[in-house]
């Protein structure tokens, strides 16, 4: 009866040893998949936030593009009505001149 209890106690051993043996592999098989998944969150999240920061620096340049075409457009008005108001005393200007060098 003893060889019999051994026998058992050394089946339930090796029995006991071959479930921590599965357990420790499917923990490892877990943490793998769980590492995994993890990784592959980070790289979506990554992608996604580059993704913004593209469309983010695009509407920046659109931005900054129509800000500088009306900044451009105001400089010309104001360019062509200096020039407008240099023409409209271009007579007076030619006639002083005259006037100074005939008078002299």
């Amino acid at each position: 009866m003893e060889i019999e209890a051994l026998k058992k106690v050394t089946e339930t051993e090796q029995s006991a040893q071959k479930r921590r043996e599965a357990a420790a592999a499917d923990g490892k098989q877990q943490v793998a998949q769980a590492q995994k998944a993890g990784k592959k969150l980070v790289e979506d999240a990554r992608q996604q936030a580059e993704s913004q920061v593209r469309q983010m620096m695009q509407d920046a340049d659109a931005k900054a593009a129509k800000l500088s075409e009306g900044i451009l457009a105001q400089a010309e008005q104001d360019c062509q009505a200096l020039k407008d108001k240099a023409r409209a005393r271009l007579d007076q200007a030619c006639a002083l001149i005259v006037e100074k060098v005939v008078n002299g």
